[in-house]
């Protein structure tokens, strides 16, 4: 789901990322290249550096770090799962503001949705494929 919005409206694109439990909707927006996430900095919520790295590449690929404010919404899932949801949400939104940035994000695999999610437990089994232990005797 991601759509740009009229002209006269505050914020030039807003649209969702996803990647295993995480769920992030971001809105784009004329600015410095600052970061909020649930009302912290980019590095208050994200202390880790290579998350850090990890969520501004598609403005660096693009060449554009220093001109969009973004402003994020992120829920469910853990650190890592966020980050990459995270990085999603940015790619689309750029494609939104300016289609010619599509192949240059596609190549680099930022407009790839990672299917990777947790597998189901399985009835007799103690995880999704760890086996109870085997007693010969």
């Amino acid at each position: 789901m991601r759509h740009t919005l009229n002209a006269g409206a505050h914020h030039l694109a807003q649209t969702v990322g996803r990647r295993k439990q995480a769920i992030v909707r971001v809105r784009l927006l004329p600015g410095t290249g600052k970061f909020t996430l649930n009302g912290k900095s980019l590095e208050d919520y994200f202390p880790n550096k290579v998350h850090q790295q990890l969520i501004r590449e598609p403005l660096v690929t693009t060449e554009k770090p220093e001109t969009f404010d973004v402003i994020a919404n992120l829920r469910g899932g853990g650190t890592t799962g966020q980050a990459g949801a995270l990085r999603l949400a940015i790619a689309r939104a750029l494609i939104a503001v300016d289609s010619e940035d599509r192949p240059v994000l596609k190549k680099a695999g930022f407009l790839t949705r990672d299917p990777r999610v947790k597998e189901r437990k399985k009835y007799g089994l103690k995880k999704a494929r760890k086996a109870p232990q085997y007693s010969k005797r």
